[in-house]
C-alpha cells in the first residue's frame, strides 16, 4: 500500500501545478526566478500603488469641493495603509492559499502572518519571488477599497469609512479574490479575469452603489450647483492612473514577454477609445467637449479593458474601448439622473459598469476569429464563455452586493455612517481633521 502511495506522488504534485492558482497558493525554494521577471514586476507593483498615492487622491480630490479635499485623501491613505498591514497578517493568505473545507470560496490560514516565507521563496512555478508577488497582490487589495470611497465622499464619517473599509476587505473582498485568481470557484468555471474587473471593479462599483444609497444624497444634491473645485487636479490624478494602470495590465502577466506587451498595448488603444467615444458623445448629446467627460471616459476604458487586456487583440480592445465609453456615459447622466442617486465620483457609473462590460465581453474579445488568445486549455465556444463569464459576473455582484449592504448595516450599529448636516456644511477637513486643503 506505501508503495503504490509514493508512487502516485508525482502524479498527485503534477495535478496541483497545473491546477488554477496555483502558481500562487504554493510556493518552493527550489527554482530560481527569471530576473527580468522579477525586475518587470517590482516594477508593476510601485506603478499600482503610484495609482492610489497620489493617483486616486488627485483624481477623487478635484472633483470634490475644497472643503471636503483633505477628507478624501485622508480616507483614501488610511484604507491603503490599513489594507495594507491586514494583506500580511491574514489577507494573503486567505487569498492565496488552497483552503479547506470551504476552498472553492476562501484559503486557509496557513501563511498567516506570512509564516514560511522567505526571500528563497518562489511561486509553484518558479517565476517570482514569493514576496513580489505579495506585495503585488497587496496593491490591489489596497487600491480595491479606496475606490469605494468615492461613492459617499463629502458626507461620509471618518470612522464609519475606515471600520467598513476593514470588513469589506475582509468579508467581500478576500474571497471573491480566491474564487478568481486563488483557484476557487470562478477559477474552476474557468471565468476569465486578468486583471481585475471582477476582483476589483465590479467589487468597487456595486459596494459603492449600496453605500451611496444607505448614507444618503449630500445637502442641496439636485437643487443647488455642487462643482468640483479643481479639475485641473483631476486631469493630473487620472493621467496618473493611465499611467500606473499599465503595471496593473501589463504586470498581472507575470513576466515581462509578449503577453505582457498585448496587455501594454490593449492598456493604450482601449483607453484612448473610450476617451473619445466619451467626448464625442458629450459634445452630440450636450452640445461641448468638456476635459471632464474625457478623463472619465478614459477611466471608463481603462476599467474595461481590464479583465481582457492579456486576452483580446488590439482592435476587440479598440471596439470595447468604444463601448464602455458610450455606456458609461449614458449611465452617469442619463440614468443617475432619471433615478437621482448620489453617486458623488460615479464608482457605479465607471467602475461597476465598465467592470460588468468588460468582464462579460471578454468572453467575446478573446475569440481568436476576433484577433483574441483564444483559451489555454480547451475548445473555445463563444456561447459557453460569454455564458461563464456572466455567470462570474452575477455571483460578483450577489456576494458585494449582500455583503456590503449587511456590513454597511453593520458599521451603522456601531457609529452613525453620515456626518451631521451642521458638519456636511462645514466640510469634513474642519469638522473631522481640523485642517483645510487650503489657507486663503
Amino acid at each position: 500500500m506505501l508503495l503504490r502511495y509514493f508512487k502516485k506522488l508525482p502524479i498527485l504534485a503534477s495535478l496541483v501545478a497545473l491546477s488554477p492558482g496555483a502558481a500562487f497558493a504554493q510556493a518552493t525554494e527550489a527554482a530560481t526566478p527569471n530576473k527580468g521577471d522579477t525586475a518587470w514586476m517590482l516594477m508593476s507593483t510601485v506603478l499600482v500603488f503610484f495609482m492610489i498615492l497620489p493617483g486616486i487622491g488627485l483624481f477623487y480630490g478635484g472633483m470634490v469641493r475644497a472643503k471636503n479635499m483633505l477628507s478624501v485623501l485622508t480616507q483614501i491613505m488610511v484604507v491603503a495603509c490599513v489594507v495594507c498591514l491586514l494583506w500580511i497578517v491574514y489577507g494573503y493568505s486567505l487569498a492565496f492559499t488552497a483552503g479547506g473545507d470551504f476552498k472553492e470560496f476562501i484559503g486557509d490560514f496557513s501563511k498567516l502572518f506570512l509564516i514560511g516565507v522567505s526571500p528563497a521563496s518562489t511561486t509553484a512555478d518558479g517565476g517570482l519571488p514569493e514576496y513580489v508577488f505579495i506585495c503585488f497582490q497587496m496593491t490591489f487589495a489596497m487600491l480595491t477599497p479606496t475606490l469605494i470611497v468615492g461613492s459617499f465622499a463629502e458626507r461620509m464619517r471618518f470612522p464609519a469609512v475606515l471600520l467598513f473599509s476593514i470588513l469589506w476587505f475582509t468579508f467581500v473582498y478576500i474571497p471573491i479574490a480566491h474564487m478568481v485568481w486563488g483557484g476557487g470557484l470562478l477559477a474552476e468555471w474557468g471565468a476569465l479575469d486578468f486583471a481585475g474587473g471582477t476582483v476589483v471593479h465590479i467589487n468597487a462599483g456595486i459596494a459603492g452603489l449600496v453605500g451611496c444609497l444607505l448614507v444618503g444624497k449630500r445637502i442641496g444634491f439636485g437643487k443647488e450647483l455642487i462643482a468640483p473645485h479643481s479639475l485641473t487636479m483631476t486631469m493630473i490624478g487620472g493621467a496618473m492612473l493611465w499611467f500606473g494602470w499599465f503595471g496593473f495590465n501589463a504586470g498581472s502577466a507575470l513576466k515581462a514577454d509578449g503577453g505582457a506587451g498585448l496587455a501594454m498595448i490593449n492598456t493604450f488603444v482601449a483607453t484612448a477609445a473610450a476617451g473619445l467615444a466619451w467626448l464625442l458623445a458629450e459634445w452630440i448629446l450636450k452640445g461641448h467637449p468638456s476635459m471632464l467627460g474625457l478623463v472619465s471616459g478614459a477611466i471608463a476604458g481603462l476599467v474595461a479593458v481590464t479583465p481582457a487586456a492579456g486576452f483580446a487583440g488590439p482592435m476587440g480592445s479598440i471596439v470595447l474601448g468604444l463601448l464602455a465609453g458610450v455606456v458609461c456615459f449614458v449611465f452617469c447622466s442619463t440614468i443617475k439622473n432619471a433615478f437621482g442617486y448620489d453617486d458623488t465620483l460615479d464608482v457605479f457609473g465607471i467602475h461597476g459598469v465598465g467592470g460588468i462590460i468588460g468582464a462579460i465581453a471578454t468572453g467575446i474579445v478573446v475569440a481568436p476569429a476576433l484577433g483574441g488568445t483564444g483559451l489555454a486549455t480547451g475548445e473555445y465556444v463563444m456561447a459557453t464563455q460569454v455564458w461563464i463569464q456572466t455567470k462570474a459576473v452575477l455571483v460578483s455582484l450577489l456576494w458585494t452586493g449582500i455583503g456590503s449592504l449587511i456590513l454597511f448595516k453593520l458599521v451603522g450599529i456601531f457609529t452613525p455612517l453620515r456626518a451631521s448636516s451642521e458638519e456636511e456644511r462645514e466640510g469634513l477637513d474642519l469638522a473631522e481633521h481640523g485642517e483645510r486643503a487650503y489657507n486663503y
